[in-house]
This record gives structure tokens, sequence and C-alpha cells, in this order.
């Protein structure tokens, strides 16, 4: 047990997937004999330490309901809302079990490829530390920043840059204020970290695999299917 405090997932998954296109959200594509949501919520499942998994869904859902994790014990279903902070903030509301001082992973449907090592990194250094943590890939690449006609206005030092990846870790009740503060204010949250920073707390980077990809383009699919089948392998 790596804290004496609960250990909750919640997994956003109200969005249609539009940059893929076609009718299909991208969380319900086919990858590797199941969906990408499936090999998502089995990594969470398959540790004993988390109480429950609320998933947030779009409220026209008619698909979850098919696959076979949605009939876990463990496995929670809400209403999501028009975006992510909100679908996160309903999920929240559904872990009706929680206290403020437990933890809770925040995951994205769309990663399917999380590591259960890079999980484990992520619980042991985050519940250690006074905020949480988030997983997070160094950059690599050279990165520019452009002007508003497309040209490059600077090259950015990139040693000091990394990719948020999920899950992310945080107290519950911390994160679910945060959510709050931000939806009266209007900020704009593009991850749970954003939030937390938002109220003046700063999250640990957890390095973690360039592997835990998202789900965002068609060309995802097929890297996502190399990567999970070397892991079978």
């Amino acid at each position: 047990m790596l804290t004496n405090s609960r250990i909750w997932a919640v997994i956003p998954a109200a969005g249609t997937g539009s940059r893929f296109g076609g009718k299909l959200a991208k969380q319900y594509l086919p990858l590797g004999g199941k969906t990408v949501i499936e090999h998502s919520i089995n990594t969470l499942l398959a540790r004993g330490d988390i109480s429950a998994i609320a998933v947030a869904l779009h409220k026209d859902d008619e698909v979850f309901s098919s696959l076979a994790c949605a009939n876990d014990p463990r496995v929670l279903r809400t209403t999501g809302g028009s975006e992510r902070a909100n679908s996160v903030a309903q999920a929240l509301i559904a872990l009706e079990e929680a206290d403020d001082a437990d933890w809770v992973l925040v995951h994205d449907a769309a990663r399917p490829c999380v590591s259960q090592h890079d999980i484990q990194q992520l619980l042991e250094l985050g519940c250690a530390h006074a905020v949480g943590a988030i997983l997070a890939a160094p950059m690599v690449d050279t990165v520019k920043r452009s002007d508003k006609r497309g040209d490059i206005a600077e090259t950015l030092d990139r040693n000091e840059l990394w990719r948020a990846l999920t899950p992310q870790l945080f107290r519950f009740g911390e994160l679910r204020d945060a959510l709050s503060y931000c939806r009266e204010r209007q900020f704009a949250v593009t991850d749970e970290a954003s939030a937390i920073e938002y109220c003046g707390r700063r999250p640990l980077l957890v390095e973690g695999s360039c592997r835990n990809i998202k789900i965002t383009y068609p060309d995802d699919l097929a890297i996502a299917e190399v990567f999970l089948s070397g892991e079978e392998r």
C-alpha cells in the first residue's frame, strides 16, 4: 500500500473525437482486439489499490454499456460535460464515498498504452509529494514559437519543457476545489495540473514513457498497436 488514503480514478470520455472524422468517437475505435478506452480502463482495473473508476460519458453515448469493462463493479458511469474539466468534475461527484484526503488519478480515455511501471512510479512519488504529480515526457525536439502570420518568432529552450501526459494524481478535495475555482473565474483548464497551478500550487513532474501516446489522429492507432503488441510479447 503506497498511502493510508484510498485511491480513486477518473476517466473523462465525453468527447466526440472530431479530429478523426466519422461517427465513432475515437475512444471506441478498435485497437488490438479491444476498443481504445478498454485498454485504458483495463490497465487501471488491473491494480487492486484503485477503489473505483468513474467514467464520464457523453449524454448520448450508446456504446460504453456494451463493453465488458462496463460491467465491472468498480466501474461507475456518469454524464460528462462539454469540456474536459466539466467531465472530470462530474466524475468526482460520482465518487460519493471518496474523502477529501483521498487521492484521485485522472487518465485520458485515449491513452491506451500507459504502463503499470509508470503508474506505480507516479503513485509512489506523487503520494509522497505535498501537492501531487503528473506523468510527463521531456521535450526532445527543437521547439518553435510562431507569430500570428505563422513565421518563427523564437526558438524556445527545450531543457525546461515537458509534454504533460496522464494519469495525473491529486488529492480528491483539492482537485475538486481547484476545478470549481477555475470554473467560477472562467479560466481555461486543459488538464488537471493547470487547475491546481491556477490555485498557486506546483505539482511534481514524474518522467513517463514516450510510448504513452494520446490517440488523436488516425496514424496514432497504428503506433499504439505496435506499442501494445510489444508489451504483450
